[in-house]
């Protein structure tokens, strides 16, 4: 894949599971920005998660130095909006993002490559970094993270579970 940028979903996804590591084995350095890192700093990781989160030198944080899109915070939280922001800044940026409507909004309208969660735990599969994608998907989901029934089976066909 091309470089990766992160919303907080993910993070907050993986970080409750003890799971971050992850992005790094798959992608190297991902990019997230400064709106994304304070989410997460304010609690939106876990607590296992944030001090993983807090160690992870490989999470490159970014400072996009203008204001937000106003389009792009009226029709998303801060988080998402900056995070479409950085992807369209550093084409062809893949976007990790679950949240459904950021989603349609980065692909539909921005044209940028969207991946999830569900997306990145098949491809650690793949890769040989996890031994099957059930029992993370259900930590996650057990940890509170909403994963849709549909997107649920989707992600388990792809891993051939």
């Amino acid at each position: 894949m091309s470089s990766i940028v992160c919303n907080s979903g993910p993070l907050i996804a993986l970080g409750g599971i003890d799971q971050l590591g992850l992005l790094r084995s798959l992608f190297g350095t991902v990019s997230i920005p400064a709106e994304v890192a304070a989410e997460c700093q304010a609690g939106g990781v876990s607590k296992i998660g944030l001090k993983a989160f807090r160690a992870a030198s490989w999470l490159q944080v970014v400072d996009l130095g203008t204001s937000p899109d106003p389009l792009l915070t009226s029709l998303l939280d801060l988080g998402e909006s900056r995070a479409i922001e950085l992807a369209l800044r550093h084409p062809p940026a893949v976007l990790l993002m679950d949240e459904a409507r950021g989603r349609r909004v980065a692909r539909d309208v921005y044209g940028l490559q969207v991946v999830g969660t569900g997306r990145v735990l098949v491809e650690a599969k793949r890769a040989g970094l996890v031994a099957s994608v059930k029992p993370l998907i259900e930590a996650i989901r057990n940890n509170g993270y909403w994963l849709s029934d549909r997107i649920v089976a989707e992600i388990f066909q792809q891993a051939g579970e």
